[in-house]
């Protein structure tokens, strides 16, 4: 019988080593709950990056991904099938916004947002052909290809992948004037995460997305949200650019569209956008397929249905409540929205790395990000006793090691 040391040495001679995850091996998961091949029960406190906020292997998600497997998996888009109207329809209808264009992967939908974005500014805007400029901003992550590493401000996803993309200007985060600055007439549009996940879910100041909002209308240019990890429910509200009253001209979503058990992912956006493309300009084999519309509408219905945005909110203020108390020497600062917290430790605790380990060991699974912050994403379908149960695990971390 093969045990965790037979996977990790398995992996770690056949499989690039592109990752440096905790050495735990999952077999099993349930709800907020995963099992490691020893039998080893642990609370996940990571969510596939958000990819699951309606819990491992939800029931009803996977009943609708059975069905539809047994039905059919893929036609492409050479021909229609009877689940992507319907998807399209029910997201939409959930969003307030008018078309829907499914990809797969969270970066195949940043990349289908910024053609979007280029072609709206050459065709509606009348930018001059391949002078489109799009603002983004430092600590950004958008995904991991050629052209978002592009516009990384983080050396370690660069390095060695030139030459880049142009076409792109990072400002400040959060610095309103940095954006007024650099505004000009060849600025399409604004790429931004109302919050951002992998730099230590970091929020910009109050008001900054409502300037943003302004800024790109009174400039002509588009503001698009990146969702893909603060959406669907994560911040306490469906979208996390709702916290400020605002709409978005495109928003990117992806991770808990399918629940975790299928890559699903999207751009939403009004005709005016939509319209840009023409048959044959942008698609993909598996986008939109029937597998990924059907696991996605049933996803999208436990979101709602559950109320999981309104539980991040209520158990992610009690949360943050309790953390706060900690008496810990090596808590700098916590910080985060609904049930995405991020514990931002000294310079002096020896990275965060050393503390997820030592929370493994205790049954509870987190990640470090940045080296100095503990990142914070349960399934939002966790109760209140398995908070406190998680809650004695932390404090016992953070204040003993």
């Amino acid at each position: 019988m093969m045990r965790s040391s037979d996977y990790i040495a398995l992996e770690d001679q056949f499989g690039a080593h592109n990752y440096h995850p905790l050495d735990v091996v999952i077999n099993r998961a349930e709800g907020v709950w995963v099992w490691d091949v020893d039998g080893a029960k642990y609370l996940d406190f990571l969510a596939a990056y958000s990819a699951v906020n309606q819990g491992h292997c939800h029931p009803r998600i996977v009943k609708a991904m059975v069905e539809q497997a047994c039905k059919v998996g893929l036609t492409s888009r050479a021909f229609r099938n009877d689940q992507l109207g319907l998807f399209c329809q029910e997201l939409c209808e959930l969003t307030g916004f008018a078309k829907v264009l499914p990809m797969n992967t969270g970066a195949e939908a940043v990349e289908t947002a910024i053609k979007a974005a280029r072609k709206w500014g050459y065709t509606k805007k009348g930018i001059p052909e391949d002078k489109a400029e799009i603002l983004v901003f430092d600590g950004n992550f958008h995904g991991r290809t050629t052209t978002i590493v592009s516009f990384s401000s983080d050396a370690e996803y660069k390095f060695g992948f030139g030459p880049f993309t142009p076409g792109f200007s990072i400002l400040p985060y959060g610095d309103i004037d940095a954006v007024r600055k650099a505004m000009n007439p060849n600025v399409a549009a604004i790429l931004i995460e109302p919050i951002q996940g992998e730099a230590g879910i970091v929020a910009p100041p109050e008001g900054f997305l409502r300037q943003l909002r302004e800024l790109t209308t009174e400039n002509n240019c588009l503001l698009v949200a990146d969702e893909i990890q603060s959406g669907l429910g994560r911040t306490g509200t469906m979208f996390a650019y709702e916290h400020e009253e605002i709409r978005p001209d495109i928003v990117i979503i992806g991770k808990a569209l399918s629940g975790g058990m299928y890559p699903v992912s999207a751009i939403l956006a009004d005709d005016e956008v939509m319209g840009v493309f023409k048959p044959g300009e942008h698609g993909s084999t598996y986008g939109g397929n029937p597998l990924g519309a059907a696991v996605a509408r049933e996803a999208l219905k436990v979101l709602v249905e559950e109320g999981l945005a309104q539980r991040s909110a209520e158990l992610g203020q009690y949360f943050m409540e309790k953390l706060s108390k900690f008496n810990s020497p090596h808590i700098k600062t916590i910080r985060g929205k609904g049930l995405w917290i991020g514990v931002v430790l000294n310079k002096d605790a020896g990275g965060a790395r050393r503390f997820c380990e030592a929370l493994q060991n205790a049954g509870l699974l987190c990640k470090e990000t940045h080296e100095h912050v503990i990142r914070i994403a349960p399934p939002l379908t966790i109760s209140r006793e398995e908070i406190d149960w998680a809650l004695e695990r932390l404090e016992e971390a953070l204040t003993s090691a």
